[in-house]
């Protein structure tokens, strides 16, 4: 069985769509029927709420994976969705970048437990919290690669040039195989001037990594979370769940496309 893709979505900006573009691409590739793992490594822990899981009632967490050598297998919780799990935050999560600070290889620590169970996922989402700290290093070198939400509004772009940066850091000292591989546009206002210009700026700056897809702003998409559902879930024929469903099956294209690719190379090597 071949290893999962793992893809940590990331944006150091806060309020982007970044849980909501993971529990919803987590959902939508799961009624594909892939089996997919969503991680949430954020303390406030929304993935985790919004897939149908209250952190205040969770036994065992990310935490205790990252600091008390839990198993994830032992910590992920079942959600609505078929073939869709969770690895939930929790409150104790908030202080596990001063706790990890003198832990042996403490940026690893997620990688580690990621590669014991990689064999059993097609895809594993991780979840990042909006800062740059140990939690979000620890996610990036896991993954082999990034998917990058940004909003079709003002200040699209604040911040991105330090999460490149900071990509580019762990490429060189901790994860060589680590890219971009997809940039997904969200909010996005089909009526407003705006969100064309920034569409245009950004495909222009990720030339070739965008999805052809965009996600539109959507009421449905904002109540999904207070559910504990995905949007495939709360409004399955809403356009936010059309949008998501798009990107997915873009997604998962690309991975049958890989899949192909390795099996070609395999067969001319014997």
């Amino acid at each position: 069985m071949s290893a999962s893709r793992i893809i940590a979505i990331a944006n150091q900006k806060g309020g982007v769509g970044k849980t909501t573009t993971s529990i919803n691409l987590a959902a939508c590739l799961a009624e594909l029927g892939k089996r997919v793992l969503v991680v949430d490594m954020d303390p406030q822990a929304n993935a985790t709420t919004g897939l149908g899981v209250d952190p205040k009632h969770v036994d065992r967490s990310v935490y205790h994976v990252l600091l008390k050598n839990e198993s994830i297998n032992n910590i992920t919780e079942a959600t609505a969705v078929a073939n869709l799990l969770i690895a939930p935050s929790s409150l104790n999560l908030a202080s596990a970048e001063i706790e990890l600070f003198n832990v042996f290889r403490r940026e690893q620590r997620l990688a580690s437990a990621l590669e014991e169970v990689s064999s059993e996922y097609d895809f594993i989402f991780i979840d990042c919290p909006p800062t740059l700290g140990l939690l979000t290093i620890n996610a990036f070198s896991a993954a082999k690669e990034v998917m990058l939400p940004i909003q079709c509004e003002y200040f699209a772009l604040e911040g991105v040039a330090q999460l490149t940066h900071a990509m580019s850091e762990i490429k060189i000292h901790l994860n060589p195989e680590l890219d971009i591989s997809l940039v997904i546009l969200v909010m996005y206002d089909a009526r407003a001037n705006l969100s064309n210009q920034v569409e245009n700026e950004v495909r222009k700056m990720f030339k070739g990594l965008v999805s052809e897809h965009v996600v539109p702003r959507s009421v449905k998409l904002a109540e999904a979370p207070s559910q504990g559902l995905p949007i495939t879930l709360w409004s399955p024929s809403s356009r936010g769940a059309l949008a998501y469903k798009r990107i997915a099956r873009e997604i998962a294209a690309t991975s049958t496309q890989e899949v192909a690719l390795e099996t070609m190379e395999t067969d001319n090597h014997e």
